[in-house]
Order: structure tokens, then C-alpha cells, then sequence
């Protein structure tokens, strides 16, 4: 089962980096493969997201649910087909000097052994995982700008 962890230190504050990464609706924006994303349903701090994404010419529709954990984490999921497995997870914590540290894990299993095989020979998870923490790194510099001490960390 295909899973990648990316780890980064951001000078911004987790209050900061969870509300940009909470803000899936922005993604189509700043995230190449995101073509559309919809938050169908918002009870509490559970998010049902309707998402389609394109990898190299083939498109995907699917839904995941999202539990917010303000500030320090956001848990993705989703079994809908064609997954058999799709976790993602966004922590938040702070650094020891200053800003904090972003953890995202993701972990990608399809029902099909088949599709499963295909897919891994045209998406790399481990370039997917730090493609994304990049894109949400330059979405948070364009935002939030370069100071090295982010005031509300």
C-alpha cells in the first residue's frame, strides 16, 4: 500500500498553516491536479468534500470526509471506490524556535490489485505528498508573506 510522509518546518503559526490547509475549497487555485472541490456538507468540525482531481490526463471524482482538529490536526478520508484505503493526515505543531512543523502523511490503496498497479506506475506518492506540502508552503508565503517570525505563532 502506497504511503509517503513529508515533514517541513514554516515560519507560520499552526493557527495559520491549519486554517489555509482547512480551506479546501481554495485548492483548485494553488494545487495543479485539483480541478474542483465542494464542501457538500459542514456539521461541527466534520467537512463532507466532493473533490475531482487530474493526474496525467486521467481525471477522478470522489468524496471524503475531513475532521478538524483545530489547530493541530485534519484527518481525510475516504472508501469510496475506487479506494479500498485513502488517509491522508495534516498535523500541526509548534517548532521548538519559532513557527511550526508540518507533518502530512498520505496512504492510497485501490479495491482493484489491477488498478492498484496501473496506478503506481503513473503517480508517485512520495512526489505527489511533497508537491502538496510545496504548493501549501508558496500558498502560505503569497498569503501570509516572508517574515521569519510569524506574530501569531
Amino acid at each position: 500500500m502506497p504511503s509517503h510522509r513529508e515533514r517541513r518546518q514554516l515560519p507560520y503559526s499552526a493557527r495559520r498553516l491549519f486554517d489555509l490547509v482547512a480551506d479546501v475549497e481554495k485548492y483548485p487555485e494553488f494545487i495543479e491536479w485539483f480541478v474542483a472541490v465542494r464542501i457538500r456538507r459542514r456539521e461541527g468540525n466534520v467537512l463532507d468534500v466532493d473533490q475531482v482531481v487530474r493526474f496525467k490526463g486521467l481525471r477522478a471524482r470522489f468524496a471524503t470526509r475531513a475532521v478538524l482538529d483545530d489547530p493541530r490536526r485534519i484527518e481525510i478520508a475516504s472508501q469510496e471506490p475506487p479506494f479500498k484505503r485513502f488517509d491522508q493526515l495534516w498535523t500541526f505543531s509548534p517548532a521548538p524556535k519559532g513557527g511550526t512543523i508540518v507533518e502530512y502523511t498520505s496512504t492510497l490503496e485501490l479495491r482493484s490489485s489491477l488498478l492498484q498497479h496501473a496506478m503506481q506506475a503513473l503517480f508517485d506518492e512520495r512526489q505527489v505528498a511533497e508537491e502538496t506540502v510545496d504548493a501549501i508552503a508558496r500558498r502560505a508565503q503569497q498569503i501570509y508573506g516572508t517574515a521569519p517570525h510569524d506574530p501569531l505563532a
